[in-house]
């Protein structure tokens, strides 16, 4: 490819969203005057000594810094880190490398890819980007409980009843099944943006905002947390349905997906943290392809009132009556909280209403994509977003086990049709730790 076909391409997608002044065109063709395109090998010296040369070209003698973002295949992310740590880092400057997921498939693989890495890399130097921390709404999370006094008090064991982390797509793999049945749902989503967020919400106060001291008390959380039994899972796969004139493919009718495959396209799961804040909530997560809706949410399900005075009011179903924050991290950004007021008029009938912050409606702005903040981040050294590699050992010691039981076991996922809630069994999980699903109801 040719600069010029590079910088057309680029252009296709390239906006001035964020910052709609004036001279957006001129920016934009300062900015694309500055893309070039340099070929090469990923494991060859030569080659990277060659981009070394052009760069320093590019940059004429001034103090530059180099970011390396490794949106390959994993199998290669180590020929290329250690050709460009020893051919082509910056003379002058830092030079940091981003590394996109999968890091690793397990305990054994990735504390591989740590070690291979910290060859040629110093821990500082590597950012492990996970989008989903880069969301506004996971952003805010700290925010909406450190600096607000009603939330505080209350993030413990004798307010919560449990947590729920959800996650769900409606649509299947499309195309990309090859990548995804090597790894499954709960590599992909699971073991890194829930848990994830997970540590984050449920860790205690740090002593700052400094990057390690977040990443102290995340490490804490998962290393307090009880492994993954396989009775606390449900594992599902999806199949075709039809619904009108409209079939839609199951998992196994991808071409890029072997038709005997048993890789779950849906997973949940109960998780237990064993220390003196959170003993005995369940922490339940929920994520899935092919489901009826696309939302990720956590959402908070506070305990019952005792003694309530109203409870004839509400009658047999107490879970209609307890209070909800809800957190949506998308689509439709928000936060709410479910609380029970009285119907205005001359009975006494209750209801239960959201106090809701809808960020379309009270912020104008547009709101960035989280891969620009986590750049943005990485190019400033902002670390704490990105994923230190004792979290990564940690998060892997949780779920290495099962999954290794479930392909030991070859245990057969249950099957839910394209476009539903997903399988019965999900249910009977939350049934068993006294949970119900919060995004199961009709007013959600």
């Amino acid at each position: 490819m040719t600069d010029a076909e590079l910088r057309t391409m680029v252009s296709k997608t390239l906006t001035c969203r964020i910052d709609k002044r004036e001279n957006c065109s001129e920016k934009m063709e300062q900015f694309l005057n500055r893309c070039f395109y340099h070929s090469g090998q990923y494991d060859s010296k030569e080659n990277f000594v060659e981009l070394d040369k052009k760069l320093k070209e590019l940059e004429g003698g001034r103090v530059a810094n180099r970011l390396y973002y490794l949106s390959i295949p994993p199998n290669i992310f180590i020929d290329a880190v250690k050709c460009a740590s020893s051919s082509a880092s910056s003379a002058n400057g830092w030079t940091r490398v981003i590394v996109e997921k999968p890091f690793g498939r397990d305990s054994e693989s990735s504390a591989a890819l740590t070690r291979s890495l910290k060859r040629y890399l110093d821990e500082d130097q590597i950012f492990r980007i996970d989008h989903y921390l880069g969301k506004e709404l996971v952003e805010n999370l700290s925010v909406l409980r450190f600096s607000n006094l009603i939330f505080e008090p209350l993030w413990s064991r004798q307010y919560i009843r449990n947590v729920q982390f959800l996650f769900s797509e409606d649509f299947g793999t499309e195309g990309r099944g090859g990548y995804f049945d090597n790894y499954g749902i709960i590599r992909d989503i699971m073991q890194n943006h829930l848990l994830q967020i997970l540590a984050l919400f449920a860790m205690e106060t740090p002593v700052s905002l400094d990057a390690e001291d977040i990443r102290n008390e995340k490490v804490k959380v998962l290393r307090s947390m009880r492994p993954l039994l396989l009775e606390d899972v449900v594992v599902g796969q999806y199949k075709s349905h039809t619904k009108g004139d409209v079939t839609y493919p199951a998992y196994t009718d991808d071409k890029t997906v072997p038709k005997d495959s048993l890789t779950p396209t849906f997973a949940a799961a109960a998780l237990f943290i064993d220390n003196a804040r959170w003993d005995g909530v369940p922490f339940l997560m929920k994520a899935g392809k092919a489901l009826h809706t696309k939302r990720a949410e956590i959402r908070v399900q506070f305990r019952h009132v005792p003694g309530n005075l109203y409870n004839r009011n509400f009658g047999t179903d107490l879970d209609q009556a307890t209070n909800e924050l809800v957190i949506r991290v998308q689509p439709d950004e928000a936060i709410y909280l479910k609380i029970n007021n009285k119907v205005p008029g001359l009975g006494m009938r209750l209801d239960r209403s959201n106090l809701n912050l809808h960020y379309a409606a009270r912020y104008s702005k547009e709101i960035p994509d989280a891969y620009e903040r986590l750049l943005l981040d990485a190019i400033e050294g902002e670390r704490r977003l990105f994923i230190r590699s004792d979290e990564l050992d940690a998060a892997w010691a949780l779920f290495t086990p099962l999954l290794k039981e479930l392909e030991e076991r070859r245990i057969n996922p249950e099957y839910y049709p394209y476009g539903s809630r997903g399988p019965v069994g999900a249910h009977y999980l939350a049934a068993k730790h006294n949970v119900r699903w919060g995004d199961m109801g009709s007013e959600q």
